[in-house]
């Protein structure tokens, strides 16, 4: 049996300290900072392309939602960049970013306050290929001595402690989840006494050895039409594309943000995760019950929903379990249903780490964006989708959805 797993077990809602988001930072394949990235996905510019890190022309798989170049020594101090890969050095420009957004002093707390936790699903890759090379070509004193700590799962936390002198609790989680499930974190870190987490997940694995790894699912998308590739809930959904980026949001205790004048995003109010059942075991995948038990911890009933955050998986059967599980708890078209990462393709962590940031913004802003280059969903009757445009309307409650190899994450988002 899936058993579900709420946050809350410190009592009610209104018992426990708060935590809401005061600062996104965001990296994405269709904008580099929150403003462009916000921009496009309300008018509908994706950033699929065919990849241009390294040849594809080999490889079944073709396109990807790439970030474009950018000066890194304009962003990270020149001594940092022969020790990190992309997904480093992607992760200390979103998390600079979302401390900005905050108007967050990092020198105004005892460096013991502020928690960092991070989500990373499959590490440094490119520069682990690149000194794995060097190994290969010319021999072990060629091997950079920072690959020994650049691949591993927590150096994004270990960076960013570095960078800013915090050194309150850390940790790190794994998995296409674990953006979602590093921002439950959090809010579990504040409830607990903390007034201020850093967390998220930027991912990139632009390189032939992310690439294969990604093929051996089976469930990338090898159409080479980047507006017909990545099509979720459509009846010609052939996989996914993948992407590199996402979002650091700056999680703090509501008095606390109060305190210093911050103006919040969000308010995390609901977590839940569940496993699926043994495959084969026809038994119900546990996406459902991930979503009730997330409302529970929040106090809030379905209809008062105002839109999902899919998903999104591109794949025939597993969009039609995701879509089963909204229509059982929502009924039929009982709540708008969107995806924006159709334009930035799946970012791994990093993906709904990002869905967290652009649900927030769809708070703030009072509209949700759309899905781009849907054309025929599998069943209109069950999902309203926001399809080519995005639709004005009051944001209160959003809730997000992260899947990963059997695990199902939920969270719910309120208007602080």
């Amino acid at each position: 049996m899936s058993r579900a797993v709420p946050e809350n077990d410190k009592g009610t809602t209104s018992e426990r300290p708060r935590a809401v988001i005061t600062g996104l930072g965001v990296v994405a394949p269709n904008g580099f900072d929150t403003d462009e990235y916000w921009d496009a996905v309300l008018h509908g510019r994706g950033g699929i392309d065919r990849v241009t890190r390294f040849d594809p022309e080999q490889y079944p798989a073709t396109l990807a939602g790439e970030v474009a170049d950018y000066d890194v020594r304009a962003y990270i101090p020149g001594r940092l960049v022969p020790q990190t890969d992309q997904t480093t050095r992607l992760v200390l420009i979103a998390a600079d970013a979302a401390v900005r957004d905050s108007s967050l002093d990092p020198a105004a707390l005892p460096e013991d306050q502020v928690g960092i936790v991070t989500g990373l699903s499959a590490g440094g890759l490119e520069y682990s290929q690149r000194e794995l090379e060097k190994l290969w070509s010319l021999g072990s004193d060629h091997v950079s001595a920072y690959l020994s700590f650049s691949w591993f799962y927590a150096v994004n936390t270990g960076q960013i402690s570095i960078r800013h002198g915090w050194h309150g609790p850390g940790g790190v989680l794994t998995g296409n989840t674990s953006g979602l499930d590093a921002i439950a974190q959090a809010r579990r870190h504040v409830v607990d006494g903390l007034p201020v987490v850093m967390c998220g997940a930027v991912e990139s694995a632009m390189c032939p050895l992310g690439w294969t790894i990604e093929l051996t699912t089976g469930r990338m998308s090898t159409v080479a039409d980047r507006t017909r590739a990545y099509l979720p809930f459509d009846t010609a959904a052939s996989g996914y594309v993948p992407g590199e980026g996402g979002a650091m949001v700056v999680v703090e205790e509501a008095g606390h943000a109060r305190g210093r004048g911050a103006r919040p995003y969000s308010e995390i109010a609901g977590y839940a995760t569940t496993f699926d059942p043994r495959p084969g075991s026809a038994r119900e995948p546990g996406l459902r019950r991930a979503i009730e038990s997330a409302l529970s911890d929040a106090g809030v009933t379905p209809d008062e929903v105002d839109v999902v955050f899919a998903d999104a998986a591109g794949v025939g059967e597993l969009d039609r379990a995701e879509a089963a599980a909204v229509t059982a708890v929502f009924g039929p078209r009982g709540v708008p249903v969107t995806a924006p990462k159709t334009m930035t393709g799946r970012l791994y962590s990093g993906g709904p780490a990002l869905d967290v940031a652009t649900a927030s913004l769809s708070m703030r802003h009072g509209v949700i964006p759309p899905m781009i280059n849907v054309t025929d969903p599998v069943r209109s009757d069950q999902l309203d989708l926001v399809l080519d445009r995005p639709r004005e309307t009051t944001v209160s409650t959003a809730l997000v959805l992260a899947r990963s190899d059997g695990i199902n994450s939920a969270m719910v988002l309120t208007a602080a």
